[in-house]
């Protein structure tokens, strides 16, 4: 059984939550490799 918070981010989901461009959460969540926690953690660095 698969839960929400097992799928990966959506670039575009992403992006709106942190307030960061496309672009940029694409980036983010390429170098995560589906660690949420770490794109969180770096997304929050790069959102200003």
């Amino acid at each position: 059984m698969s839960t929400t918070s097992d799928k990966p981010y959506e670039p575009i989901s992403f992006a709106k939550k942190h307030r960061i461009s496309v672009e940029d959460a694409r980036n983010i969540l390429d170098q995560a490799a589906g660690d949420k926690k770490a794109a969180d953690k770096h997304a929050r660095r790069v959102s200003v």
